[in-house]
């Protein structure tokens, strides 16, 4: 089936060209070091593609977009952690998109965690930052504050949404919450809908330094296999994993399962201070973990917190409604307040010029 999230650009940059070349190993080697030490990899996310191995993936890493989402509502730590994970998650899948495209994820369960939802928006211009906000919803009189995060969503879904703009059909595709972990819900969703085998290796938390520096911190890697030309897997094939999901061994054969097996194997050797830093840059764990699977690199996304809220946008999701559902709207201080769930921003309004019998700014001028 069509790959809907193949949008690599250009041609990219094979680092072991840049190490093994007849200038020498050891100037190229301290070159490519000294470019990745002068680049600073605090939210940014890192696209490359395993040449040898027909694999593609990227590299992840935030802090103070972390901390400028979460510093939006005083969550406990066990929402705080699952926001982390989804707002990296985000970054990750929200990298393949086209520019000015939006990209939504939720997870929506019956349990005490009801909704923990994701919006990244494409750069408007090619070299800009994407941008991220998050938002969770939970029974603070419910959740327990020492358990597992993920076990306390129960039962439900996750969706991956995608907005191509107007004059465009959004895309939506959803699978069952399975697995132990948001990121083993993503690995399902890729599998069960676009029958790509992909995987995750996250860590997030927060960080307390010697330096005195502390704030959340959060890495990862992305693995997908890319489809061969003409590949395809029926949707009626019924998978051999738990919940009769879809497995690598379901979507693929011969060379490519070995090729995705061995990458797996490499991945499952980075260990979690790797992942988010400081010390190593993206390229350079790239090189330990995957140097025999000829890695190629690709321009480096940033990204940064943002959110899209704004007076002229809630007027307009007001706008479907009589003057008297915007009575029943009004404070008793005859206003209408609204305020953002993802960016706590507050806005308040004259009911007079809201829905759509609003009467005109300079009514009372003309009458």
């Amino acid at each position: 089936m069509p790959n809907r999230f193949n949008f690599f650009t250009g041609v990219g940059v094979r680092l072991d060209v840049l190490i093994w070349t007849s200038y020498g190993k050891a100037n190229l080697w301290k070159e490519l070091m000294t470019q990745s030490e002068e680049i600073s990899w605090n939210d940014t996310v890192l696209p490359f593609q395993l040449d040898a191995s027909d694999i593609r993936g990227r590299v992840a890493r935030l802090d103070g977009l972390l901390d400028q989402v979460l510093a939006q509502h005083d969550y406990p730590p066990v929402i705080e952690a699952l926001v982390a994970e989804m707002a990296l998650l985000t970054a990750l899948i929200g990298q393949t998109m086209k520019l000015r495209w939006k990209l939504s994820l939720q997870v929506r369960g019956n349990g005490p965690i009801r909704l923990i939802a994701t919006d990244y928006y494409g750069p408007i211009d090619d070299g800009n930052p994407a941008r991220i906000r998050a938002y969770a919803s939970y029974d603070s009189d419910v959740i327990a504050l020492k358990a597992d995060g993920f076990s306390q969503i129960g039962k439900g879904y996750f969706a991956i949404l995608i907005d191509q703009g107007e004059d465009m059909t959004p895309y939506q595709g959803i699978t069952p919450i399975s697995g132990g972990s948001l990121s083993a819900c993503a690995e399902a969703y890729f599998a069960q809908s676009e029958q790509l085998p992909t995987r995750f290796s996250l860590a997030f938390g927060y960080s307390q330094e010697v330096s005195g520096n502390s704030g959340w911190r959060a890495g990862g890697i992305m693995l997908q296999h890319m489809p061969t030309a003409g590949e395809h897997v029926a949707s009626a094939v019924e998978g051999s994993g738990g919940g009769e999901l879809l497995t690598a061994g379901d979507m693929l054969s011969g060379d490519a399962i070995e090729n995705w097996s061995r990458a797996n194997i490499l991945l499952d050797s980075v260990e979690e201070l790797e992942l988010v830093g400081p010390t190593i840059s993206p390229s350079r764990l790239l090189l330990r973990l995957f140097n025999e699977e000829t890695p190629r690199i690709y321009a480096v996304q940033p990204v940064k917190f943002g959110c899209s809220c704004s007076e002229d946008r809630v007027r307009q999701s007001l706008s479907i409604y009589s003057a008297k559902d915007i009575g029943h709207m009004t404070t008793a201080a005859n206003i209408v307040t609204a305020d953002c769930q993802f960016c706590g921003a507050h806005y308040a309004f004259d009911p007079m010029t809201l829905g759509f019998e609003a009467k005109p700014a300079d009514a009372d001028d003309n009458s």
